[in-house]
C-alpha cells in the first residue's frame, strides 16, 4: 500500500532553516504529482508547495521566495526547503500525493490529494 513517511521537523528560531524530506513507497513515485501541506494548531490544514511530475511547481503566497520544493525520482523522495522561517510556519507538515498527468496542475487543494503521510511538526520560535 502506499505509504509516506515525512521526516526532518524541528524547533528553530525565526530566521532559520529547515529542509524537511518525504519517502514514499508503494507507489511508482515518478506518476505522481506531490504537495506539502501544513496544519497550525487551530487552524485547517492549507496548501504549501506542489511539484508535479515535469517539475512544475505551485507556492503558496505566504512562502513564496522562502520554501523551495523538490523531488528525486530516484530516491522517491520529495523535499521542502524552507528558509527565513516566521513563527507563523510553526504547524504540523504533511505530504501528499495524487497520480497525475505530466504537467498536473496548480492545485493546492488538499482534496485533490487521496495520499497522505503522518506529519512532521515545524516549530518557529520568536
Amino acid at each position: 500500500q502506499v505509504h509516506l513517511a515525512e521526516s526532518g521537523g524541528g524547533s528553530v528560531q525565526a530566521g532559520g532553516s529547515l529542509k524537511l524530506s518525504c519517502v514514499a513507497s508503494g507507489i511508482t513515485y515518478s506518476l505522481y504529482c506531490m504537495g506539502w501541506f501544513r496544519r497550525a494548531p487551530g487552524e485547517e490544514r492549507e496548501g504549501v508547495a506542489r511539484i508535479n511530475r515535469g517539475g512544475s511547481t505551485t507556492f503558496a503566497d505566504s512562502v513564496k521566495g522562502r520554501f523551495t520544493i523538490a523531488r528525486d525520482n530516484a530516491k522517491s523522495t520529495l523535499y521542502l526547503q524552507m528558509h527565513s522561517l516566521k513563527p507563523e510556519d510553526t504547524a504540523m507538515y504533511y505530504c501528499a500525493a495524487v497520480v497525475c498527468s505530466w504537467d498536473g496542475s496548480a492545485s493546492l487543494r488538499e482534496t485533490d490529494f487521496p495520499y497522505w503521510g503522518q506529519g512532521t511538526q515545524v516549530t518557529v520560535s520568536s
